[in-house]
């Protein structure tokens, strides 16, 4: 084909179309214009102002399994709070200053947070979203963990103030024609209002609940009167121990989206057994950090002149951090959060988070809950 020849139009005429000579003419105006000073992006353009931090109050306090309370939050002033999907997640900033995330774990369709549960399980219609005034929360007391469930399960009580940042979805909800739901103790937070939103849209769905004995799985009554015949819950006690992947999975429709959430040992056995199984799709979503598989050995140094640390393969630098300096704040410890940022100074990190822009990279911001670096290499970092 000849290219500097325009082809004939689209009537078989000699001659360019006047419709595309003029679509090229002014295409070739307007694409330079795009990058003149005037139009072009300024780099050095401040970043948007972040949201207003949301104002909450603990209304009520419930003790729904062993070492487990749930906690209703409220507008101190009662007015609406934002809307949110299954799977979101709440931030909430404690009275210690600790930041954690948290599972919403209410019925986002409803304003009323299941005020009489007896008669919600078989509610239908939907709330205004304008009408939303409350979010639930879960929380497992974990004895080794960071210090904020304790807080919870120590401090928060009806008339605690707290902070908290607009709820985030990163796990969110398909509603798949099929779909089987995977919850492991209080992996069943998430989970919940999924399972709610499934009945009320008619899917072919199922929910697997374990835990070690019954009094440890959080919701267990609740769950029972959305529907006995697909609600399975299943404890290690009675079994002879926890179930395999195999297990968990015969429950699921042919060609069924899994959605799990539940502790590493379950992801795994679900995830290895998933191809063998009816199911077609696995959604989860981890309780903390995945491990380090294919980390390599690096060095963090603390400020231009301070000490250096080094970071095994099969460790996070956050963890290597913290060990010398104990306050620095960390919450998902996955990388979507951005707690736990920190400024780098120096070195070539590998970025594996899920969060930063690559200008805020650029920059220098760094996540040390789940970046790393290369082989040997050593990052400078302003803490």
């Amino acid at each position: 084909m000849d290219l500097s020849t325009p082809p004939p139009d689209l009537y078989g005429r000699p001659r360019a179309d006047t419709f595309f000579r003029f679509l090229t003419a002014f295409g070739d105006r307007y694409s330079p214009a795009l990058g003149s000073p005037l139009l072009r992006r300024n780099p050095r353009r401040p970043y948007s102002r972040p949201t207003e931090a949301l104002q909450l109050v603990v209304t009520a306090r419930r003790q729904v399994a062993a070492d487990v309370v749930e906690l209703t939050l409220a507008d101190p002033s009662g007015g609406p709070l934002p809307g949110w999907q299954p799977g979101a997640h709440l931030r909430l900033t404690l009275p210690s200053g600790r930041e954690r995330h948290y599972s919403l774990c209410g019925d986002p369709a409803d304003g009323a947070e299941y005020a009489d549960r007896t008669d919600r399980a078989d509610r239908t219609d939907r709330t205004d979203p304008a009408e939303r005034s409350r979010y639930r929360i879960a929380v497992r007391r974990l004895p080794d963990g960071g210090g904020g469930s304790a807080e919870i399960h120590d401090t928060l009580h009806p008339g605690t103030r707290l902070t908290a940042r607009r709820p985030r979805n990163g796990f969110a909800f398909c509603a798949e024609p099929a779909v089987l739901f995977l919850a492991g103790g209080i992996g069943i937070t998430p989970l919940l209002p999924m399972v709610r939103e499934a009945r009320r849209n008619g899917l072919d769905w199922h929910l697997v609940h374990t835990g070690r004995s019954a009094d440890t799985l959080p919701f267990a009554a609740e769950l029972r009167a959305l529907d006995p015949a697909r609600v399975h819950l299943r404890t290690d006690d009675e079994h002879g121990g926890p179930p395999t992947g195999a297990e968990l999975l015969a429950h699921a429709p042919r060609g069924a989206a899994v959605y799990c959430c539940g502790p590493a040992p379950m992801l795994t056995a679900v995830q290895r057994a998933l191809d063998a199984s009816p199911a077609a799709s696995l959604h989860f979503e981890r309780f903390g950090a995945a491990p380090v598989t294919d980390g390599e050995p690096f060095t963090v140094r603390l400020g231009a002149d301070g000490p250096e640390l080094p970071v095994p393969a099969d460790r996070s630098a956050l963890d290597v951090l913290r060990e010398a300096r104990p306050d620095l704040p960390y919450s998902c410890k996955q990388g979507f959060c951005g707690t736990c940022e920190v400024r780098l100074l120096a070195g070539t990190p590998d970025h594996r988070d899920r969060r930063l822009t690559p200008e805020r990279r650029a920059d220098g911001a760094l996540l040390p809950c789940v970046s790393r670096a290369a082989a040997g290499e050593t990052l400078v970092l302003d803490v």
